[in-house]
């Protein structure tokens, strides 16, 4: 089984159940074809950089997996098949691919701890006035 990451946009006319739909089609499909997900994320809505079908924005998402070089093709079938993916690009993982990936998933994972522990620290504290007027009638 090889590393893969796939970069697909989907169309910006779709609302946001509309496209978690497309995009759990194409996980599925993955996993049917027996590929394991490694990591997926959501991009979100971006400019384009050049129109493409006279739309200036689209739906990015990233998915990198492991999987047998047959399942690219039916995955990239499926893209072409699906009218609400407007670009999609598959590549191969090298072995520097694969180290970048992992260390840039180890960071994006410290930086959301971080940003987490950050939040509760700057978080004051706030007693329930509720409480303390209800303990001085006691």
């Amino acid at each position: 089984m090889n590393n893969y990451e796939t970069v697909f946009i989907l169309t910006p006319v779709l609302s946001d159940a509309q496209m978690k739909e497309a995009v759990e089609k194409f996980k599925n499909l993955l996993t049917e074809l027996g590929a394991e997900i490694i990591n997926e994320e959501d991009w979100g809505l971006r400019k384009l950089a050049y129109p493409i079908q006279k739309k200036t924005t689209g739906f990015y998402y990233f998915m990198e997996f492991k999987a047998d070089p047959s399942v690219i093709e039916k995955l990239e079938i499926n893209f072409r098949r699906d009218e609400r993916v407007i670009r999609f690009l598959t590549i191969k993982q090298d072995k520097f691919a694969l180290e970048y990936a992992e260390k840039r998933r180890g960071n994006k994972h410290q930086k959301t701890q971080e940003t987490h522990a950050a939040h509760k620290k700057a978080a004051p504290v706030i007693e329930d006035e509720f409480e303390t007027e209800d303990q001085e009638e006691d």
